[in-house]
């Protein structure tokens, strides 16, 4: 009897595993997956756009990080600090002469 009760609780443990196992499937939409693995050109046309977005977003947040940086830079260089002044002054040297060059 005592075999009996242990092996009814343990079927009763794996039917409760089993049915959280089944929920989180569902939950984390693997037929969905398999549908679009199964149609690859919707899966490229989704990889394709994603690749465009991400792009787009890494130009405008390295323009907005660039931006930023400059601004700091222009203050700090007006707060006229010996290293960063000469800093600034060495960059502007190096402009200038790359802009008198003749193409």
């Amino acid at each position: 009897m005592a075999m009996a009760e242990g092996n009814q609780s343990l079927v009763d443990r794996l039917g409760h595993r089993m049915a959280e196992l089944s929920s989180r499937l569902e939950n984390s939409s693997i037929a969905e997956y398999v549908a679009l693995y199964r149609r690859p050109w919707r899966l490229f046309y989704f990889q394709f756009m994603s690749g465009i977005f991400r792009g787009f977003g890494i130009a405008v947040g390295f323009t907005a990080i660039g931006a930023l940086f400059l601004y700091v830079l222009g203050k700090v260089a007006a707060l006229n600090l010996p290293v960063i002044g000469h800093f600034v002054a060495e960059i502007a040297r190096i402009v200038e002469m790359e802009l008198s060059i003749p193409p």
